[in-house]
């Protein structure tokens, strides 16, 4: 205590004011480098910025780092915002900051950066901003960096301290090099503010909940994103739901108030959320005490924002006899009416007795759709208008939001909705085995003007839904100037430290895990659309003749491909990141040697030397082999133990193209997937389901699929086209796969070869290679026995191989 008392009496006599934090920082030696841009970009141009500010423009000179700065700062300027200044600007060059109060700087500051951090209003801020506006918005703020002389000076007013507190973070995104050894902030101007007053995640999803050590990090990774909001409602968390009248123990409990503390340095809105409706009587005066009691705790530890969600519980029965004489018989009325009676009463009775408390959010139990029932009437009509309402959309993971919808669900519930968006979570049957690392994107400019905000639902792994978060983050900033081909590259950028081969290494994993399900048939985000184009021309080209050249262009990719992995783990990516992609990584690496392989297999065929494709083309074949055999081990996801998903009908599909265009080397049309221009026919239609039937199994699309009735016996067939000879036949497995299945073929549809018996280990991608020497025109999987109690499932069923004409 001394030594920190005595530092803070010596600031005092020179500078005539003592802050809680360090005032002085003096370092013994320069730090490391803070990331660098190492875009070249023109001088006129200022560095960009996420999320995008609502106004950014040069404003003269660029203001240089000196190896002593001064610091402008009062007790009204926001501690966070302080402490992270003086953080980027030791980062960026400075030896030496020095806090002091206004109108205290030292005269041996002339020639010194000064950075002037606070209130808009305060008379030096307003004065040193001159003509740069001051947005009247919460949270916004002004920023205006000059190097002119005198003196350089970086002003940064915010509205509130959230603003000052944002400032900061995009004054970190300014700094440049400033020739080899220092650095510079650039000089432009910046008035801003967010478009969406409530930004951020929900921690919503079902499986393994985030750690105590991943959630801190995202509080970090929130405040430098400019998201100001977090609610905490991870379904497996048996205090948050089927405990939900149970108090935390303390360990629990000192883990939350660490949260709430973290959350609150940066200003992110750390929300709690109970979701007592799987168990609640309405009507109970001492379950209503009881869940106020949790609030209560969770206020305590510094909580100001709270959530009731109903989602996800049936409304046709109740918990309890009192409530059907309460309320009435079960159903969608009387379901609102008691979901409104609680909710009014947490509202008037706890919210606004609480001090500091923001309005209570509640998710409904039809929180997906756009349908008017008696359950929204009576929301809308009497809900307590002070109350948020959380909306997923016109479904659970929708492929898009537009004005149109957001607009309508306001009107079904009588306000503007609070959007909760499922995605980029993974918790649900269609996404197993994937990451999703695609942008955020299909959500329509001008949404603002329609939400409240908008919380993303993200995955288990919480590193790698940093991705799409930052893009929620940047969307909701600034929704009309988002920009989802700009701000994905930047997301990787962050992740990977600002290092240019780290980002282009994500990037090329991002695309062979952009593939995006819903629960319906068909994926909102396609699968490798960068592949996808690469393959394509790859395919024009070898065929109009150009096959060295087609070789040398794609074995390009497919070699950063095979090297994206070790690039990932190369030390510049966050460990957290490298962690949940582990798997992912391990398979990418096994299939990007598999497609390198496979293509100098071709090189070498096409050169003459079909001894030496041969064996290229057995190791490629060998590769694939060990990538399917890969698993998520030990998973996080309730879809556990399974195959990771890479590129999936893409790039197993390329190199099942190209295996069977070295089988029937030259054949006309050989290695085309025939089943796409065959017609689908099967045993059986899961409950006679339309979106289930046999034609989805050959459209070529990954998110849509074929499923059976619960019986061993079943099976799905293709009828070419035409006659062919048949080298391979591909199936991509949804949950429900066979333990052992027969791929059979037949010239009439009427007498049947089996060609192959499978005994899969896991539900994957098979590929079965035939003998192409027998012309057929059917090929079926027969089923023999299932792994589930629902029965086969399969996306997609590849023919390859080549018409006997």
């Amino acid at each position: 205590m001394g030594g920190l008392m005595g530092r803070c009496a010596r600031i005092a006599l020179t500078a005539g004011v003592c802050f809680a934090l360090a005032s002085t920082v003096t370092l013994e030696a320069r730090p490391a480098a803070a990331v660098a841009d190492t875009v070249p970009r023109a001088a006129s141009a200022p560095p960009p910025v996420s999320p995008t500010p609502q106004s950014l423009a040069r404003a003269g000179r660029d203001a240089v780092v000196t190896g002593r700065v001064i610091v402008v700062a009062d007790e009204d300027t926001d501690a966070g915002a302080r402490a992270r200044l003086v953080r980027e600007l030791t980062a960026h060059g400075a030896h030496r900051v020095d806090v002091v109060a206004p109108g205290q700087v030292p005269r041996a500051a002339a020639g010194l950066l000064t950075v002037r951090l606070g209130p808009a209003t305060r008379p030096d801020v307003e004065a040193a901003l001159g003509d740069t506006a001051v947005p009247d918005h919460a949270e916004g703020y002004a920023l205006r960096v000059s190097g002119d002389r005198p003196g350089a000076q970086i002003v940064l007013g915010g509205k509130d301290a959230a603003g000052q507190f944002y400032a900061v973070q995009t004054l970190r995104q300014l700094f440049v090099r400033d020739g080899r050894q220092g650095w510079k902030a650039a000089g432009v101007r910046v008035s801003d503010f967010p478009s969406m007053p409530l930004r951020g995640t929900i921690e919503g999803f079902y499986g393994q909940p985030w750690t105590h050590a991943e959630r801190l990090d995202q509080m970090d990774f929130y405040g430098d994103v400019k998201a100001n909001t977090y609610i905490y409602a991870p379904k497996d968390d048996p205090y948050h739901r089927s405990k939900w009248r149970e108090p935390y123990p303390a360990d629990k409990q000192a883990e939350l108030g660490e949260l709430v503390r973290r959350a609150t340095a940066n200003h992110v809105r750390f929300t709690f959320a109970v979701s007592p409706g799987e168990s609640i009587c309405y009507s109970d005066a001492a379950d209503r005490k009881a869940l106020k009691a949790k609030l209560q705790a969770l206020y305590d530890l510094g909580t100001r924002a709270f959530s009731i969600p109903l989602d996800d519980i049936s409304y046709t029965r109740w918990n309890c006899e009192a409530d059907r004489a309460a309320f009435g018989e079960p159903g969608r009325g009387a379901a609102a009416r008691a979901q409104v009676d609680l909710l009014n009463d947490v509202q008037r009775t706890f919210i606004a007795t609480h001090e500091g408390s923001q309005p209570l959010q509640m998710v409904p139990t039809e929180y997906g759709d756009l349908t008017d029932t008696a359950y929204k009437q009576t929301l809308r009509e009497t809900l307590d208008p002070a109350v948020e309402v959380m909306w997923t959309g016109t479904d659970v993971v929708p492929p898009k939001i537009t004005n149109e919808e957001a607009d309508k669900a306001s009107g079904l519930f009588g306000r503007k909705v609070f959007v909760w968006d499922n995605y980029p979570v993974n918790d649900f049957g269609n996404t197993s085995g994937r990451l999703l690392l695609a942008p955020y994107d299909k959500r329509e400019a001008g949404l603002s003007a329609h939400l409240s905000g908008i919380v993303a639902n993200p995955m288990n792994q919480p590193y790698a839904s940093k991705v799409a978060v930052f893009g929620v983050a940047d969307f909701t900033w600034n929704d009309r100037a988002y920009d989802a081909g700009r701000s994905w590259p930047r997301a990787m950028a962050h992740l990977a430290g600002g290092d240019r081969e780290a980002t282009d290494a994500l990037l090329v994993l991002g695309d062979l895990e952009h593939l995006a399900p819903t629960f319906g048939a068909t994926p909102w985000q396609p699968q490798a659309p960068d592949l996808t184009r690469r393959v394509e021309r790859f395919w024009e080209a070898w065929d109009d003749g150009s096959r060295t050249e087609a070789v040398e262009a794609l074995r390009a990719h497919a070699t950063a491909v095979e090297q994206a992995p070790a690039t990932i783990r190369g030390g510049s990516v966050q460990e957290g990141f490298v962690n949940d992609a582990g798997p992912w990584l391990d398979a990418t690496e096994l299939w990007g040697k598999a497609m390198v392989t496979m293509l100098d297999a071709l090189a070498a065929r096409q050169a003459g030397d079909r001894e030496a494709s041969d064996r290229l083309r057995a190791e490629s074949n060998d590769l694939q082999q060990r990538a399917r055999a890969v698993r998520v081990d030990p998973p996080r996801n309730s879809w556990g133990r399974v195959q990771p998903k890479v590129g999936d009908g893409v790039l197993d599909s390329f190199l099942v193209q190209a295996d069977v265009r070295l089988e029937l080397w030259d054949a006309a049309g050989g290695g085309e997937n025939l089943a796409l221009r065959g017609t689908a026919t099967a045993s059986s239609v899961e409950q006679n389901l339309d979106r289930l039937a046999p034609r989805y199994v050959n459209d070529g699309r990954m998110g849509t699929r074929w499923a059976s009735g619960y019986s061993d016996d079943e099976w799905v067939q293709v009828k070419l086209a035409a006659p062919a000879k048949v080298a391979a036949v591909t199936l991509a497995w949804e949950n429900a796969c066979a333990t052992e299945y027969t791929v059979q073929t037949s010239q009439d549809g009427v007498n049947w070869r089996t060609a192959s018996t499978q005994r899969p280990d896991g539900c994957g991608n098979d590929v079965i290679r035939l003998t192409a020497g027998e012309t057929v025109q059917y090929v079926r999987m027969q089923g023999v026995s299932r792994k589930t109690t629902w029965g086969y499932s399969l996306y997609e069923m590849g023919v390859y191989g080549a018409p006997a004409s």
